[in-house]
């Protein structure tokens, strides 16, 4: 499972919690994957939107611009579901081998 796979793990997990405008996917990613480009946050959202796993619709109008929100959707919670599971099967294939 690469760091990819994790961080799309991580931004599904967080919709299946609730739907989030991308700044805000962006702004908590980023507290735990400093590293990661904003770009490459941004081209996974579109990605699990156009696979279907999220989808994308505008927030009420604020005093800014209107924000573009995601939640995720059936197919997002298998995926997600599948992501875990893998995640899962390496951790523990790491213990075995007794890496910490």
């Amino acid at each position: 499972m690469l760091k990819k796979d994790i961080i799309e793990l991580c931004l599904l997990h967080m919709l299946s919690s609730e739907d989030l405008y991308g700044y805000e996917i962006l702004r908590r990613l980023h507290e735990s994957f400093p590293d990661t480009q904003e770009s490459a946050i941004y081209a996974l959202l579109r990605r699990l939107c156009k696979e279907g796993y999220t989808e994308q619709y505008e927030g009420k109008k604020s005093d800014g611009p209107t924000r573009k929100y995601y939640r995720i959707t059936k197919s997002g919670y298998e995926k997600k579901d599948n992501l875990l599971n893998e995640w899962h099967r390496l951790r523990d294939t790491l213990s075995a081998l007794g890496v910490q």
